[in-house]
């Protein structure tokens, strides 16, 4: 979709990020993960101060997806290094969150993020790509599957006073 624009992230874009965030979280998983777990998440993970400090940490690159008119928030992607029960090392890069807009699936944008992904992290000198996904989620993991992800693990992932179970994916660069 030629419309969409993908930029790094600046600080003033820290609102657009945590309202991308809260629509796309609400869209993947309300009648999944408990409603009480998704609003606490959403105020506390997707608030827009979270999204400053992550904004003001040098070892994070976000990029924003926009359309316009006004710059609008459609998806995102954040990436840095791996915070994941698997074991990793100096080539490692994790992609933490990518994120669009349900009314943007299949236009190509999930592709368009996962290439500024994997094009990031190859300038960084990553020699593998990680993330962790829902098991529950299965366009996502239909998605990464698609794009050559394998699984290396599993995890815990705590969202409100709940526990999901996700998969750690891993593609080599």
């Amino acid at each position: 979709m030629s419309d969409i624009t993908i930029r790094l992230c600046t600080p003033d874009d820290a609102g657009r990020l945590s309202v991308v965030a809260a629509a796309t979280f609400v869209e993947t998983y309300a009648g999944i993960v408990d409603g009480e777990d998704i609003v606490f998440h959403c105020g506390t993970t997707h608030a827009a101060a979270a999204y400053e400090a992550l904004l003001a940490d040098p070892s994070r690159r976000l990029f924003l997806a926009t359309v316009e008119p006004g710059d609008a928030p459609v998806g995102f992607l954040l990436m840095g290094p791996p915070d994941l029960p698997v074991e990793t090392g100096p080539g490692d890069m994790e992609l933490t969150r990518i994120y669009a807009l349900h009314r943007f699936h299949g236009t190509g944008l999930g592709q368009r993020l996962m290439q500024t992904a994997i094009d990031t992290a190859r300038a960084a000198g990553a020699r593998r790509l990680l993330l962790a996904v829902y098991s529950r989620n299965a366009r996502a993991n239909a998605f990464y599957a698609k794009m050559g992800f394998e699984q290396v693990g599993t995890r815990l992932f705590h969202v409100g006073v709940n526990d999901y179970l996700d998969w750690v994916l891993a593609l080599t660069l």
